[in-house]
């Protein structure tokens, strides 16, 4: 029945392999229960209501991805757009967050008509190959960089840069085209945390735990070099088990004041499955027709849609499954699937859901077809019942496998035409936007506007038969810098 649904003989793999993909994905992102709870929380919703709605959104969102697109994708409630809600919308702006859910709601509506119209797709379609690896390379630097900062092994400061492509960044510094923020890193030290959190940690809380870390990343990557299977599951699995022992042990001291949790699972609040009503169907239409309404659900619209986009050709172009032309086949089905998301993911009461990044990491691991996203999805709906199991897994665990997914990402820069300045200077700057700038959808508008205009300029845009929808593109993504 599962190789008929999911053809997984014309996908080359098996069922062993999606199965471990599934787990992989699920494990790098079951972070999102606790973080995006803690998030939305300050706006005044119910936390553990939220917990419920993270779990039930990440299950159909990634349900769907399984069955009307047939593709290894995650979807969950998305980091930064949940961040804009609770913080811009309803705390800077003073909109209640019921009002926030139906701008969510409203995205959600104007995805599935443009899906339904072929929009999106023809924006997937619109953006050049070579954008494409692009892309995917920014997104490898960008997942390296947030497994770096799961590790702690960087930590936030104002004055010393410690990601690559060292030379670019001073050049965008120089000219304040970035300022301070999460990129601006240094090499960890117990000190430059506390100063950069605010804390008092110590060794034995976050020391250590960079240490397992780096330790992680060294088993993880000694296992790839072995080839052997599900190796960034068990690079995930063995980290987090070495951190058990340094608890057993004294190496490792919990202090939940400062962020740093028990590594054992806590079932002394038994397996109870938290209300939803606090937040279920809670939508306000009563500020619908204002132009900061418009301009709200225009924001959502906007890094939604070029982060799920981006995601897409990131992780479809690592997997090699976009075609000769580079399309990507059953496109329609994907976009749908985000879209349903945040439609109903609004109506349970959570922030915009999307494709999630991390799916690089099932992929990674050989997941190609809907079969690793219904695994995935499958745990999320089991997170209900056993979410002390996952919410115990510490995202130092999962940082190496962050890590090594990166550097996986970052083999597609070999398919980039440097020689052609038109084609390598758009993808640079692409590639060096998504991390600088903490953003997917940053690093596809910088690159487009880049392509467009460096092309334009240099009597190139006929060779390169560049579209009219890309030049629309350059124009909404100039807007979006002006206005938003």
């Amino acid at each position: 029945m599962l190789e008929k649904m999911f053809k997984l003989k014309e996908n080359n793999t098996d069922v062993k392999t999606e199965v471990i993909g599934g787990l992989t994905t699920f494990m790098t992102m079951a972070y999102i229960l606790a973080v995006n709870p803690s998030i939305l929380s300050a706006s005044g919703m119910d936390a553990n209501a939220i917990v419920m709605a993270t779990a039930l959104a990440a299950f159909i969102g990634t349900l769907c991805m399984a069955l009307l697109a047939n593709y290894p994708f995650a979807l969950a409630p998305g980091m930064g757009l949940n961040a804009y809600f609770a913080y811009t919308v309803v705390i800077g702006m003073n909109y209640s967050w019921q009002t926030a859910l139906t701008a969510v709601f409203a995205e959600g509506i104007i995805f599935i008509i443009l899906s339904l119209t072929n929009v999106r797709e023809a924006i997937f379609n619109a953006i050049p190959t070579t954008l494409k690896k692009g892309v995917s390379v920014g997104i490898g630097f960008f997942i390296a960089f947030l497994g770096l900062q799961d590790g702690h092994i960087v930590v936030n400061n104002d004055s010393t840069v410690g990601i690559g492509l060292f030379i670019a960044f001073l050049g965008l510094q120089n000219a304040n085209i970035v300022v301070g923020g999460s990129t601006l890193v240094q090499l960890f030290s117990v000190d430059a945390y506390n100063q950069a959190n605010g804390v008092e940690a110590s060794f034995n809380n976050v020391g250590i735990t960079v240490l397992l870390a780096i330790i992680g990343v060294l088993i993880t990557a000694i296992m790839v070099i072995k080839n052997i299977k599900g190796n960034i599951l068990w690079g995930i699995l063995i980290t987090w088990i070495l951190g058990i022992i340094c608890q057993i042990a004294g190496l490792y001291v919990p202090n939940p004041e400062i962020g740093f949790y028990s590594l054992l699972p806590d079932f002394s609040s038994g397996l109870a499955i938290p209300s939803l009503a606090p937040v279920f169907g809670k939508l306000d239409f009563k500020n619908v027709f204002s132009l900061e309404f418009v301009v709200v659900v225009f924001a959502f619209l906007f890094v939604d849609l070029f982060d799920t986009l981006g995601t897409l050709i990131g992780v479809s172009t690592k997997a090699g499954m976009l075609d000769k032309d580079g399309k990507l086949p059953r496109i329609k089905g994907a976009l749908m699937a985000d879209a349903v998301a945040t439609t109903v993911g609004a109506v349970l009461g959570t922030s915009t859901t999307t494709t999630f990044v991390e799916s690089a990491s099932g992929v990674t691991e050989g997941g190609r077809t809907g079969l690793t996203s219904l695994t995935t999805a499958i745990l999320f709906g089991i997170s209900l019942f056993l979410s002390p199991i996952f919410l115990a897994i510490p995202s130092f665990a999962t940082a190496p496998a962050l890590i090594i997914v990166g550097f996986y990402m970052l083999s597609n820069v070999a398919g980039i035409n440097f020689s052609d300045y038109s084609e390598g200077i758009p993808c640079f700057i692409c590639i060096a936007a998504m991390p600088f700038c903490y953003s997917i959808s940053e690093g596809i508008s910088m690159g487009v506007i880049s392509y467009v205009v460096i092309n334009v300029l240099t009597g190139k845009a006929k060779e390169k038969k560049i579209s009219v929808l890309m030049y629309v593109l350059v124009i909404l993504f100039i807007l979006k810098y002006i206005f938003l």
